[in-house]
């Protein structure tokens, strides 16, 4: 009974977003310039839906990122995230190596799902895929899971559904705790934009509007 629930819930994700998986994701950077400023951190949230059509977190992966060869990083925006780059415990990794070892779980839930590729689901989510598809180029990665252009804006979602367009103000109205102590790090940032994304699709489907009525 198990199993044919899940193969049932896998259905119904390959079906909800037309054959894409959505992935939530989140970067911190050192500016805003993707060519020129450095990947500092990365998150990715994988979903899934339950038994009865529900977007629901699954799991979770983060990275800190060593800033490439030559790459900007502004003082301003370590002044913004609060990321120290010299913190011998951050531990960071090269920015190739740890794309493809978080795209290894995305690439697999793809499968998994019967998706054709996923779909990044971020707040100001053309910030992050501008950055995610710089660091793919200079890292020479070929089998990026991402659609290289589309996306899920949570920032655009929240706004028609709650008014409101910054992620905690928007997770405010939505009822989800935000801890604004612990924004600006990517996992936290990626996990509360994974609540926000899975309520206003959830919130949707109770109204109705999936799955469409013929």
């Amino acid at each position: 009974m198990m199993e044919n629930l899940q193969e049932s819930s896998d259905t119904f994700m390959a079906q909800r977003f037309r054959g894409f998986l959505p992935v939530v994701v989140d970067v911190e950077t050192g500016g805003f310039d993707s060519h020129r400023n450095a990947l500092l951190e990365v998150a990715a949230v994988l979903l899934e839906m339950d038994g009865q059509g529900n977007l629901q977190i699954k799991e979770s992966y983060s990275k800190n990122i060593e800033p490439f060869p030559g790459a900007i990083v502004e003082e301003s925006a370590l002044e913004f995230t609060g990321i120290d780059i010299y913190d011998p415990e951050r531990m960071p990794e090269e920015e190739g190596e740890a794309l493809r070892e978080i795209f290894q779980p995305i690439r697999r839930e793809v499968s998994i799902t019967g998706c054709t590729r996923a779909v990044m689901v971020a707040h100001n989510a053309h910030f992050d895929l501008g950055f995610i598809n710089a660091a793919v180029n200079r890292a020479n990665i070929k089998r990026n899971p991402f659609h290289p252009f589309s996306c899920f804006d949570t920032s655009g979602l929240a706004g028609l559904a709650y008014g409101q367009t910054v992620l905690a103000k928007a997770c405010k109205a939505a009822g989800i705790d935000f801890n604004n102590n612990d924004a600006h790090s990517a996992l936290y940032d990626t996990v509360k934009t994974a609540e926000l994304f899975c309520g206003i699709v959830n919130r949707w489907k109770e109204l109705g509007g999936w799955p469409l009525k013929p």
